[in-house]
């Protein structure tokens, strides 16, 4: 009988119960998302009723596949729920053209981190990725928002995943924190 549980569950069950009983009452699609990975990164390093997580899985720092989801419709309508983190260094001038890029795109300053929230994994580098090309000034904002709703059509209506969509374009950054100066 069929529970509706990925074809990897399906075969490999249990992952770990505790993991199987957090996972029974999500979504199809979270639930799915998180046995996707395991495959590919295996087991979280954390779970919870609303988050499952891994660090230092592949070329992420940190990846948080969440129970809520949050509604976002650039470039076409999905759901945000799937949460990467890098260590990269976004220089501040560049802070608001990335929300005006993309407002599930979160550069943090203090902890040198860029994070990214969609729905798949290449989405997430896609964005990254456009990221990048705008703090490096081979983009605008309008370049990267129409070259995004390009790519995410060519993935998601016909199954094509341009370079930008399947990993990282360019080299890993680390050292990337800024605690700032202390005013006093």
């Amino acid at each position: 009988m069929d529970n509706g549980l990925s074809g990897y569950h399906r075969q490999h069950s249990p992952i770990h119960p505790f993991i199987d009983q957090i996972l029974v009452s999500w979504p199809q699609e979270q639930r799915n998302t998180v046995y996707l990975l395991i495959n590919k990164y295996g087991l979280p390093n954390d779970a919870s009723m609303t988050k499952i997580t891994w660090y230092n899985n592949g070329p992420w720092k940190r990846t948080i596949v969440h129970l809520h989801t949050v509604p976002h419709n650039s470039p076409t309508p999905h759901l945000d729920y799937l949460e990467q983190t890098i260590n990269y260094k976004v220089p501040v001038q560049s802070f608001d053209d990335i929300a005006r890029f993309d407002g599930s795109l979160y550069p943090d300053r203090t902890a040198g981190e860029a994070t990214a929230k969609c729905d798949q994994e290449a989405a997430n580098f896609m964005v990254l990725n456009l990221m990048n090309d705008m703090v490096t000034g081979k983009r605008t904002v309008e370049d990267a928002r129409r070259a995004a709703a390009e790519m995410e059509k060519a993935f998601r209506l016909h199954g094509q995943y341009p370079p930008y969509t399947t990993g990282f374009l360019f080299p890993k950054q680390s050292h990337t924190a800024d605690p700032d100066v202390a005013s006093f």
